[in-house]
């Protein structure tokens, strides 16, 4: 596996962006001290608590919600948002907690018709792309093949901060899971010779692209890419929904391999990924990420800017 790390005197970053990279390895510091059972649940509870009354998160969950859902009662929106929030606690901790995680997914059996298409299309070397979105723990892929002696490499979109961005990475290097690609053309460009090669690839596909279209997520528009539909047709590789689903007690998962999505254009086989997202986040809202930005506007060259548009829509934050 090709390795993505860099030394910290690499890194140029701000004084704002260092201190908060101290707390939050501070934080995980602490956190790793403590039995598994005991530090998961702990940083949900500590996500929670971020994401309460007044803060940024809380207020952007509840525009997403009230976007999409602007009929359901505000006590259920406010109930999906504490879920999200715990939920988003709970993957950033495991995500530092790798091995103890993949020890604990060992016997974890995938399920679903997507498995078995798989399982054929690496036997015969031939390429696979799994898709899926925030929901429960899109990590969960990775861990389980792995545990299996299959290998898959992923892209990934670096965080705005690089100190933050260097140890996230740096996490999924110790697992030794697969090669990682950097979001941008020269990533894309050795995803697309890692899968002509006969690779499996893992692609999260429900955030906001500015280069993508507007197609229908959860009734609203929401721009969206179409490179995992394009790569599948060029290499006519299936591409396979695939979810990890977080258990009622909060620490195990469920890995489901949907049926891949039938053959179409580019279009019609996203709005096929988006309609298998949507079902999962319709069973149980509160372990989809609702934090992120997924129905804002396209705002190049001032583009997506007209009157009346819920906060949901706009490029950062705003009182209502």
């Amino acid at each position: 596996m090709a390795s993505t790390s860099k030394s910290n005197s690499d890194l140029t970053g701000t004084r704002s962006q260092w201190l908060q990279d101290r707390a939050l390895r501070s934080a995980l510091w602490v956190a790793r001290r403590l039995p598994y059972e005991q530090r998961v649940p702990l940083f949900g509870a500590l996500a929670r608590a971020a994401a309460g009354p007044g803060s940024v998160f809380r207020k952007r969950m509840l525009d997403n919600l009230d976007h999409v859902w602007p009929d359901r009662p505000i006590e259920d929106r406010q109930a999906i948002a504490r879920a999200a929030a715990d939920n988003a606690g709970r993957t950033l901790i495991e995500h530092y907690s790798m091995q103890e995680l993949a020890e604990r997914s060992a016997s974890i059996t995938p399920e679903g018709p997507g498995w078995d298409v798989l399982q054929a299309a690496q036997a015969a070397g031939r390429p696979t792309i799994l898709i899926t979105g925030h929901y429960g723990n899109h990590e969960m892929a990775f861990i389980c093949l792995s545990g299996r002696g299959m290998s898959a490499g992923g892209l990934y979109r670096p965080m705005q901060n690089p100190y933050v961005n260097q140890h996230y990475v740096d996490a999924v290097d110790s697992l030794g899971r697969g090669p990682l690609f950097e979001q941008g053309r020269a990533g894309m460009g050795r995803l697309l010779r890692h899968l002509r090669g006969g690779g499996t690839a893992i692609i999260l596909n429900d955030l906001y692209v500015g280069g993508g279209v507007e197609m229908d997520f959860l009734g609203r528009p929401a721009r969206t890419a179409l490179s995992s539909a394009e790569f599948a047709l060029k290499l006519n590789a299936p591409l396979i929904p695939f979810y990890g689903i977080r258990q009622a007690d909060g620490l195990n998962f469920r890995f489901v391999l949907e049926e891949p999505i039938p053959s179409g254009t580019p279009e019609e086989m996203t709005a096929g990924f988006n309609r298998s997202l949507e079902a999962r986040i319709l069973e149980d809202p509160g372990q989809w990420f609702w934090l992120h930005r997924r129905w804002k506007r396209k705002w190049q060259g001032g583009a997506g800017m007209v009157p009346g548009l819920h906060p949901a829509e706009l490029p950062r934050q705003k009182s209502r």
